[in-house]
């Protein structure tokens, strides 16, 4: 693995040892460029096993070097905090749920709006998903509809 420096930094800034699969999820994580399931993550990294991946996920969680996603999919989705140090306001924006092709979407530009809780209650995360067809495949769509039957 080319650069691993970079990897094994970020890990050790969240008091995380850089194990070599630790490296190995964290690296995946960071080149799939959007949130991956842990099914997406045991067809990555073919070798590893569902159990030992899970268990490296619930690690960076708890360190806070990524956050989850529920996409209503019936699954987690997983993403790295943008922040050095910890997951930031900046994590909390607008996610879309492709119906078509399951894929999730991060929109980083749009920002989750302020929610107001009564007095007492303490927020640690919230979850902003919008559903439906993605560009690529609203695309597919209308090509096959074009094409002549």
């Amino acid at each position: 693995m080319e650069n691993n420096q970079y990897y094994i930094d970020r890990l050790e800034k969240k008091s995380v040892k850089p194990t070599s699969i630790r490296l190995l999820v964290f690296k995946a994580m960071v080149e799939a460029e959007h949130p991956v399931s842990l099914l997406d993550l045991e067809t990555i990294l073919e070798t590893v096993d569902k159990s030992t991946i899970f268990r490296t996920l619930n690690t960076f969680l708890a360190h806070h070097l990524i956050h989850d996603i529920e996409d209503g999919s019936g699954s987690l989705k997983y993403e790295i905090c943008s922040g050095e140090n910890a997951c930031s306001i900046d994590d909390m924006h607008t996610h879309f749920y492709c119906e078509v092709c399951h894929r999730t979407f991060c929109f980083r530009g749009i920002h989750i709006p302020v929610v107001n809780l009564p007095e007492g209650f303490d927020m640690h995360s919230i979850n902003y998903m919008a559903k439906g067809i993605c560009r690529d495949c609203t695309r597919q769509r209308r090509q096959a509809n074009k094409q002549p039957i």
